[in-house]
């Protein structure tokens, strides 16, 4: 099993001509995803070879879903055109989106989010790695080659701390790992993926990786307690980054004690999550307690 993509998944990639899409378009392939065309409006009608399969080149994403029936989106676009990709794949009713693009301006992602109220459409991202369902499909930049399939679900803000968690439990193996980007505006939430896992039978325990500034991390405890049954273990960066300094993520500031990694810590350990001190430490922690339910 697994959260939001399988096998079964059919991707298209809007921005796949470009010199990251194509890029990553060959490594999704080579992961195993379902890729079945690409969408840029100026190319339409053509066909671009990427891993030894020839892919189709739509005018929009109403036409691609048409012909390939594709059902997950991932967007290589830049930054400007962003919100505009965004708008033209929940209004085809694309199932899933998943942004990649960093930089998108915080207007913007603020009205695609808007956008999306009552639509049908579920957005991972934007700045971030996507999702990644072991042996089965990637939709997104994370390297297929770290881990396999598992019963651990992964949850993360930071798209390198969600590789290095999946390298480090690497012999226990992920349903699922789902990277949901910095940025303090963002489609799919910590709590969203958290149910997803909660809901998905062949999840065991899950991994969730929070960072500075922001309150995602205190509401995902306040959920955690009231609606997740299964183990969760926690990570949050920036224990040593100075106040009032934006650290990497566009979100990822403290203002006085608001945001801080302590008090992120604190609300979930108050919930019963352990939280490592590092992501080494967080990944024994799932260690030790996967190894007690055996």
């Amino acid at each position: 099993m697994s959260i939001y993509l399988n096998k079964d998944s059919k991707i298209i990639v809007q921005g796949m001509t470009g010199g990251m899409g194509s890029k990553h378009t060959t490594l999704m392939l080579e992961a195993g995803s379902n890729i079945v065309g690409g969408v840029n409006a100026r190319k339409a009608g053509t066909t671009v070879e990427l891993a030894g399969k020839e892919l189709p080149v739509y005018g929009s994403v109403k036409e691609a879903m048409a012909e390939t029936g594709a059902d997950v989106s991932v967007l290589f676009v830049p930054p400007a055109f962003t919100k505009d990709a965004c708008i033209e794949a929940i209004d085809a009713g694309i199932g899933l989106l998943v942004v990649i693009t960093e930089g998108v301006p915080v207007q913007d992602s603020a009205e695609v989010w808007a956008y999306l109220d009552g639509k049908n459409t579920r957005m991972i991202g934007p700045n971030c790695p996507g999702i990644i369902t072991p042996g089965e499909s990637l939709a997104g930049i994370t390297p297929h080659t770290i881990a396999g399939k598992g019963p651990v679900g992964l949850v993360s803000k930071s798209g390198t701390l969600t590789y290095q968690m999946m390298y480090e439990l690497r012999d226990y193996g992920f349903s699922s790992a789902i990277g949901i980007g910095g940025d303090p505006i963002i489609g799919t939430t910590h709590i969203d993926a958290l149910q997803a896992f909660e809901d998905d039978p062949e999840t065991e325990a899950i991994v969730m990786i929070g960072e500075i500034g922001g309150d995602a991390e205190e509401r995902a405890a306040a959920y955690i307690k009231e609606h997740i049954t299964k183990p969760v273990v926690g990570y949050v960066a920036g224990f040593t980054a100075p106040e009032g300094k934006t650290m990497g993520h566009a979100g990822a500031i403290v203002s006085g004690s608001s945001g801080t990694a302590q008090a992120k810590k604190e609300a979930l350990e108050a919930v019963g999550v352990k939280v490592g001190k590092t992501p080494s430490e967080t990944a024994q922690l799932m260690r030790d307690l996967l190894k007690a339910r055996s």
